[in-house]
């Protein structure tokens, strides 16, 4: 790695203002010979010693509630900055410049052959030599690579902000799309060929410089259908119905795992995160391929779609998620880009469709706000021939959906979160009444970590009984 470091410009400082002068009676007293043989007399003041640092007060975990209210995980100090060691095949190579205190400070970051300017911030991550680092939208990090079958990623990651991912690809021109439902820009430039994923917060204008820093004609962006790839061919219509147990997890799992889970574990359905602007991880496994193949093998899916929150901070959320602000528009545009993304997997019309909304506190105005964006979510998604589900905790949408069960088209499916460890469907929040017709998911615990077949995996556990619908 080389680093050149160019110090900024800086204004000189002013100068200080001349000393004032004592007055003409203090200085004549201090002239006076008996306070100078005081002074001399007097012995040396002992020297003072720093109070020892006090011990940082220990950290108070809040008590464990019924309802999942998820807390938001601890501020984790950033990884190290990796590149690439020396070898045959691509180098990344850093270049670090701008005054280490200043906030615009920036550094270049080259790999196969293209080099972009980040922010000096940001950790760069070399995922050949960390293959289960899990890549995430949720902090600001670059990654170079493609991670190993399994990351090693938190069991839900919620929230986008500015990040880089680059990785091996054939390309033949530079060009860029841009998904604005998602905030997500993709990318391709040829030579050695790179896939670039650059996903933004509320800074789209720092994504858009550091893909404009390597070249590429983010200003021709052309927006993407709401899907990133065509529709694949569509899997039986049964690939969303199931009853039994399932669990859902941040990243899918690789082939492999899924294989050992199989015959080794109690599961039979996977939660999988399809889109979403609030979408935290990277699903480098998620392809129509996997999909397909996860199916034939007898998994059955639960497509989760993390899309605009009740708050900035509901939830698993750190204060950082795109927020509902204009529910009926974005509630269509969410159930438009759901669509599109599982039609790209093979998940054709209908199958049901959840919407995640992480635990609020329910209140007049977010009500509002939230029982509008999933109204205009579910009847975009009847209108495009799917489903309509709706992930929520008992203490607040499920609340709200029930308080306002005949004023608002519900969801055809509830997904309730209640971590009561009881692998139940029925729950004191939830009428025998609605959705009594196979149209329940309970999510009875959360932030689990669990091993099958030796290999790990941080989850949480969903009972299913999700039949095919009218």
């Amino acid at each position: 790695m080389s680093v050149r470091r160019t110090p900024r410009a800086r204004t000189a400082p002013a100068p200080a203002p001349p000393a004032t002068r004592p007055a003409p009676a203090l200085r004549a007293v201090l002239a006076v010979p008996v306070l100078c043989a005081v002074l001399a007399a007097a012995p040396p003041p002992a020297p003072r010693t720093a109070p020892p640092a006090a011990a940082p007060a220990a950290t108070r975990g809040t008590p464990p509630t019924a309802s999942p209210v998820r807390p938001a995980p601890p501020a984790a100090a950033p990884p190290l900055a990796r590149t690439a060691p020396p070898a045959a095949g691509p180098v990344s190579r850093v270049a670090a410049s701008g005054a280490a205190s200043s906030d615009d400070a920036t550094k270049t970051v080259s790999y196969r052959g293209h080099t972009f300017t980040v922010p000096a911030s940001w950790p760069v991550v070399d995922l050949t030599e960390d293959p289960a680092a899990c890549v995430r939208f949720d902090r600001h990090a670059v990654y170079l690579g493609d991670p190993g079958e399994q990351q090693d990623c938190p069991a839900r990651v919620t929230g986008r902000t500015e990040a880089l991912w680059l990785r091996p690809a054939t390309a033949t021109k530079a060009a860029v799309t841009e998904n604005p439902v998602a905030h997500e820009f993709r990318a391709t430039a040829p030579a050695d060929g790179i896939a670039v994923t650059a996903t933004y917060g509320a800074d789209r204008a720092t994504a858009e410089r550091v893909l404009r820093s390597a070249g590429l004609p983010v200003a021709a962006a052309r927006a993407e259908p709401p899907a990133a790839a065509p529709a694949a061919r569509a899997l039986p219509a049964d690939a969303t119905v199931h009853q039994g147990q399932g669990f859902d997890t941040c990243a899918v799992p690789g082939p492999s795992t899924m294989t050992a889970w199989k015959a080794a574990s109690p599961y039979s359905a996977v939660g999988v995160y399809i889109g979403g602007v609030n979408r935290g991880c990277a699903q480098p496994n998620l392809t129509a391929e996997w999909v397909r193949t996860q199916y034939t093998a007898g998994w059955r899916f639960l497509p989760l779609y993390a899309g605009p929150q009740p708050a900035a901070g509901a939830g698993s959320c750190a204060d950082d998620c795109a927020a509902i602000t204009d529910p009926a528009p974005q509630g269509r545009a969410a159930a438009e880009d759901a669509a599109a993304q599982a039609g790209a997997l093979g998940l054709g019309t209908g199958s049901v469709l959840y919407n995640d909304l992480e635990q609020y506190t329910p209140g007049a105005a977010v009500t509002a706000r939230v029982l509008g964006y999933l109204e205009a979510w579910t009847a975009r998604l009847h209108e495009l021939g799917y489903r309509s589900g709706a992930y929520g905790s008992v203490s607040s949408l499920v609340a709200d959906l029930v308080d306002h069960a005949t004023g608002t088209t519900l969801p055809d499916v509830i997904h309730f979160a209640h971590w009561n460890d009881e692998a139940t469907l029925t729950d004191p929040a939830l009428p025998a009444a609605l959705w009594s017709g196979h149209q329940r998911v309970h999510q009875y615990a959360g932030d689990r970590a669990e091993t099958y077949g030796g290999i790990r995996v941080n989850l949480d556990r969903d009972l299913l009984d999700v039949g095919a619908g009218a």
